[in-house]
């Protein structure tokens, strides 16, 4: 009998509950009030358990009643969910919205975004992932991320277009204490040689063989850019870093920009832009989250 209880069942007996009485839930449901009774008491009957306690001047949940309450709820919450959901997907919204983000694009921002899209389009689920180099398109390329938001390889994807975001600085830094800190000079590309410099490894292979920004054979490779802040404040080696992740240590002096010949002392620009698939244009959803990034990136920046 339990297979048999419908959803216009579930939905009168919550509304019941919500509205406090029999009659007032059928003014709510447009119907009339023995339409009401006569779905709770088949509701009743179906699942053998008494409902509400009729005693009084208004119907009262029974304990048993109580329970059931949270089921009844989550039934008609999900169904109208689902119905809310094939609805916004069948006007082409997407289903759901997977984004690997560059490890250098500013955490701070992709937050900001991701609760906005959460207001904007609370049925889409938004699954975010972190990479960097060859790791961050790999997903894109494979159809396993819709978007991608990159800094640019010096690689061709022919499946894959783009669309500026915007510039990052990169600078080059070391701890106070490491040798190359203490140049009076314009740091000579020779002297970079001489020291480890801490490079961020591709966990793909499509960079293989390939090294990107790389001035000394004495390389430590590491898998994230936590490890390389740490590491580059403990002194273990010199390396570039986002300019907005190591904006607090210049200023307090944990770490120190190195001028290093051939290159603005300031750093030097890195383009993001957005990617996916040629053959699979941004929908809705990924379409507003391409132009909140820039918005968003664009007055970070300013």
């Amino acid at each position: 009998m339990l297979d048999g209880v419908s959803l216009d069942q579930l939905r009168t007996f919550v509304t019941a509950v919500d509205e406090g009485s029999f009659s007032a839930a059928a003014r709510r449901l447009n119907r009339v009030q023995s339409a009401v009774s006569g779905w709770v008491n088949s509701l009743e009957a179906q699942i053998g358990v008494v409902l509400f306690d009729r005693s009084g001047r208004y119907p009262k949940l029974t304990p048993e009643g109580l329970l059931l309450l949270t089921d009844a709820r989550n039934i008609v919450s999900g169904v109208d969910t689902l119905k809310a959901r094939a609805k916004l997907m069948a006007a082409g919204l997407e289903a759901e919205l997977s984004v690997v983000v560059d490890v250098f694009f500013p955490t701070a921002v992709v937050s900001a975004a991701a609760k906005a899209f959460a207001s904007r389009f609370p049925l889409t689920p938004l699954r975010v992932f972190v990479e960097g180099l060859g790791a961050g398109y790999q997903p894109v390329v494979d159809g396993r991320c819709n978007l991608g938001i990159l800094a640019p390889l010096p690689m061709v994807f022919p499946s894959l277009v783009s669309e500026g975001i915007g510039q990052l600085s990169l600078v080059t830094v070391a701890a106070p204490d490491h040798p190359l800190a203490s140049f009076k000079r314009r740091i000579p590309r020779a002297a970079l040689t001489k020291h480890v410099q801490l490079v961020l490894t591709d966990r793909s292979e499509l960079s293989a063989g390939h090294d990107y920004g790389v001035k000394s054979a004495a390389t430590w490779r590491l898998a994230d850019l936590s490890t390389k802040h740490a590491f580059l404040r403990d002194s273990v080696g010199w390396g570039n870093m986002p300019e907005h992740m190591v904006r607090k240590d210049l200023a307090e002096g944990t770490l120190v920009s190195l001028d290093v010949e051939d290159m603005l002392p300031t750093g030097f620009a890195l383009t993001m832009e957005a990617f996916h698939r040629a053959s699979e244009p941004p929908g809705p959803a990924g379409r507003w989250l391409i132009d909140d990034l820039k918005a968003r990136y664009a007055a970070e920046t300013q």
